[in-house]
């Protein structure tokens, strides 16, 4: 595997990427390898692909509401005018 070197991070972004690979029980660098990756394969998949990719995990989870079409779309507009 390669080594990457960021310099010049900003430190309350690196505590932020710290206090989130605790809640993830990660050590900071897998918690950057694993956002890295995941804004990589997010920006290939289209909309159709992540909802499908959502569902499956809600579906795995096995809790919390459905996520139909009609869930999401009341989602989006809650707390709108």
């Amino acid at each position: 595997m390669a080594t990457l070197t960021l310099k010049n991070v900003p430190e309350n972004l690196v505590e932020q990427l710290k206090g989130e690979a605790r809640q993830n029980r990660r050590s900071l660098n897998q918690e950057a390898v694993s956002r890295l990756e995941l804004s990589v394969v997010l920006r290939k998949r289209s909309a159709a692909e992540t909802v499908a990719a959502l569902r499956r995990l809600h579906k795995k989870l096995g809790r919390g509401p459905i996520l139909t079409d009609a869930f999401i779309d009341r989602a989006k507009r809650e707390g709108r005018p």
